[in-house]
């Protein structure tokens, strides 16, 4: 879908064009010559067998492992829709006899693409990435950026396979191969020349001293263990882990904190506050998200501390989180929350109009018939000489509001309009050193230099105005300023983060007061939220987060902002299929609106590429028959709705394409094809949520259609493509090093 299809900032794939390969014919696909054919497309069974490579959970695991067996690392770069990425995850990564090349190396994958919506259950138990099998999509994601750091090059290109040793030299480098032959006589002669270290057998080794080690194939066996055993068992297990220290395994805490048993999920909260890892973060953030008594938080948060000497995240959460727990000094939520419950919009709106163009009878300014003339400047300067000639403060200050409020007028010309701002912020300035009331001044000058779109300067004067601003619905300028001090709160935070320098938490609490009115005024918009929302997800107050995102989708019900958010987090709290279920019953609830009914069939669409992805290929089917329904019934409710239902089931026809084509039924494969194509054939190279268009889907069917001598099948689709926009047959922008511009997506 086009909202899910953008292109990443991470994995740039890149496959020149092929003039041939050593590789000798995989039945069914006849001789290689094109793209398509030297990296054919993985099928349905071939997706199905499981990914043989054992691959570590994190790059500083297998240096560890490295060091330990003497093996070198071997890191590995995959892009999702990149065909020879697709063939290597697909194909390649799960036959015996190309694993065994692997065997060698301790190996890592980096790939920032999602598979699972999320990495572990409620239980705490890991859920496996399906392309890649034996790591989660956080651990394959995680280790991009520490590989692009240290192998990488400033370079992000996929497929890729660097060959490190021990000693942090790189053997070899391999990508823009021609054929997958250069990469195995890669990883052969890699080897051929080493040493050949010692065996090492893990499977007799007791369970309790497995617990110290960093492969991940330990940690494995360590983890059923204590799932499978008893509350004697597990305490051994727990116990052997805390004697680790700073190094106690943290998926193995996960599962204790996870638990039901609480003495087990306590003794684990202990231990993880020895910790000293990424993860171990990760885990307390996790942790700090559920109901907690106040010693464990306090005990959490301190963790935190300590581990932010060294850490700038871990220093960061800490003071999130108690910025969180305080009172803004320079926000009384609770007068501000007082003052708008009592106040009806309506009354808000006509106070606004008020307080902005009260006193525009006290001078004479009127919008010129036909623009601005010289004599309407010249009597505009006259007027404004004649104001400043005055000692009045507030005379100065009732002018800059009047000339505000008439510049704001939609029948205010765009250059008589700066004229009028220009005018409003001396009369301010002005007033300003006539000493003013500082409120109403600093909030003059922060619309002024707002509207005009000198923003640094708005949110400066907003920082000096905000301690000032009586707690009361007030205006759009009102409304304009707060939400001006919370970005330049949040700026401060950020440039604080990025370079690593303490911030007090209270810049953090002032951030979340001035969202928390925001919510609540009357001219408080759905982006607002989304900013909210946003920043604390970045901070790692996804709890608070999710708070603010539930109030904001009370308030905005149909705002495509927030439920972008909301299906991401009902997709890592339940998954795909209770995405589905939480939509069905907003539509029970809500009614059967053509809203509803775009964003059920959104999330189904965003559900069944899930289930794609998961090799679940009838429900899929059955989900994505739901959202055509869905697109449908909405479009015929919403004519405006029309082209973008269109566009949608266009993309959605273009996924059974490619689930069909995998599953070798040619003829559906290409039905579904030349259904996209007919639907909507501007969306034919649109990427969807697995980063494959409907064209890429058309042109590996061809090539498999002319191998398989399918000609009067071959001959359709040829004549469907070259029926296209030449556009849209060319390569993806990711095949370049330096992405192309693409569309923007469509915001829902």
């Amino acid at each position: 879908m086009s909202a899910r299809c953008q292109l990443p900032s991470i994995a740039i794939g890149f496959t020149l064009l092929l003039l041939g390969s050593t590789l000798s014919a995989q039945p069914g696909q006849g001789q290689r010559g094109s793209r398509e054919t030297t990296w054919w497309a993985p099928t349905a069974e071939d997706w199905k067998k499981p990914c043989l490579i054992k691959w570590q959970r994190s790059y500083e695991d297998a240096l560890a492992v490295s060091k330990e067996t003497g093996k070198p690392v071997l890191v590995c770069v995959n892009m999702d829709g990149e065909i020879a990425s697709e063939h290597y995850a697909g194909v390649r990564y799960r036959q015996p006899e190309i694993a065994a090349l692997y065997e060698p190396y301790v190996t890592v994958i980096a790939s920032t693409y999602r598979h699972n919506p999320r990495d572990f259950d409620e239980e705490g138990r890991r859920i496996l990435c399906p392309r890649f099998g034996s790591v989660t999509c956080g651990e394959h994601i995680a280790i991009e950026p520490g590989v692009y750091d240290k192998h990488l090059d400033g370079r992000r290109i996929a497929p890729r396979h660097i060959g490190v040793e021990l000693d942090g030299k790189e053997m070899y480098d391999v990508f823009y191969a021609w054929d997958t032959e250069t990469i195995f006589n890669s990883l052969k002669t890699g080897i051929a020349s080493r040493p050949t270290p010692p065996a090492l057998v893990r499977g007799d080794r007791p369970i309790l001293e497995r617990v110290a080690s960093r492969d991940n194939q330990d940690k494995i066996a360590v983890e059923a263990a204590y799932l499978a055993g008893e509350t004697a068992q597990r305490r051994a297990i727990l116990d052997a882990a805390m004697a680790r220290g700073e190094e106690v395994p943290v998926d193995l805490l996960r599962l204790a904190i996870s638990g039901f048993d609480t003495d087990l999920a306590k003794l684990g909260r202990q231990a993880l506050t020895q910790a000293k890892s990424e993860s171990a973060i990760d885990l307390m953030a996790e942790t700090l998200r559920n109901p907690l008594g106040e010693e464990d938080r306090t005990e959490l948060i301190a963790a935190l501390d300590r581990l932010g000497e060294t850490s700038p995240r871990a220093r960061t959460l800490a003071v999130v989180h108690r910025g969180l727990d305080e009172t803004s000094k320079l926000l009384d939520v609770a007068a501000w929350t007082r003052a708008i419950e009592t106040t009806t919009w309506r009354e808000a709106e006509v106070t606004a109009r008020q307080a902005l163009n009260g006193s525009i009878s006290r001078v004479a300014v009127e919008v010129p018939a036909g623009g601005l003339d010289r004599a309407t400047i010249d009597a505009r300067l006259k007027n404004r000489k004649e104001s400043l000639a005055s000692q009045d403060p507030v005379r100065h200050l009732e002018v800059a509001e009047a000339q505000l409020g008439l510049a704001l007028e939609a029948d205010t010309t765009d250059e008589f309009a700066a004229h009028l701002f220009e005018e409003a912020k001396q009369n301010a300035l002005k007033a300003q050193l006539l000493a003013a009331p500082q409120a109403r001044t600093s909030l003059v000058l922060v619309a002024v230099d707002y509207f005009r779109g000198d923003l640094r300067a708005a949110r400066q004067q907003s920082e000096a105005a905000i301690s000032e601003i009586p707690a009361a619905p007030g205006s759009e300028v009102v409304r304009v300023a707060l939400a001006l001090f919370a970005e330049a709160r949040e700026r401060a935070i950020s440039r604080a983060v990025a370079e690593k320098s303490p911030w007090p938490g209270s810049w953090m609490t002032d951030v979340h007061a001035a969202h928390a009115i925001l919510a609540r005024h009357p001219a408080g918009t759905d982006k607002d939220v989304t900013a909210h929302v946003d920043f604390l997800r970045k901070l790692g107050a996804f709890a608070e987060a999710w708070r603010a995102l539930d109030l904001g989708l009370e308030r905005f019900p149909t705002s495509g902002l927030l439920h972008n958010r909301y299906r991401n987090r009902l997709l890592l709290e339940h998954g795909p299929v209770g995405l589905i279920k939480v939509y069905d019953r907003r539509l029970a609830e809500l009614g059967s609106t053509p809203h509803e009914h775009w964003f059920a069939a959104y999330a189904a669409a965003l559900a069944a590429e899930y289930h794609r992805k998961a090799g679940a290929d009838a429900e899929a089917y059955a989900t994505y028959d739901r959202a055509i329904a869905q697109y449908e019934r909405c479009a015929e409710s919403e004519p405006t709705f029309r082209d973008q239902a269109n566009h949608e089931i266009a993309m959605i026809l273009g996924g059974r394409a490619r689930m069909a084509f995998e599953a070798k039924d040619d003829e559906r494969a290409l039905n579904e094809v030349l259904a996209s194509f007919a639907k909507r054939a501007a969306s034919a190279a649109t990427l969807d949520g697995l980063n494959i268009s409907t064209v890429d889907t058309a042109k590996m069917l061809l090539a498999r259609l002319r191998a398989d001598k399918k000609d009067e099948l071959a001959a359709k689709l040829d004549q469907a493509l070259k029926a296209l926009d030449p556009k849209l047959l060319e390569l993806p922008a990711y095949e370049f090093e330096g992405r192309r511009n693409a569309p923007p997506p469509v915001d829902r």
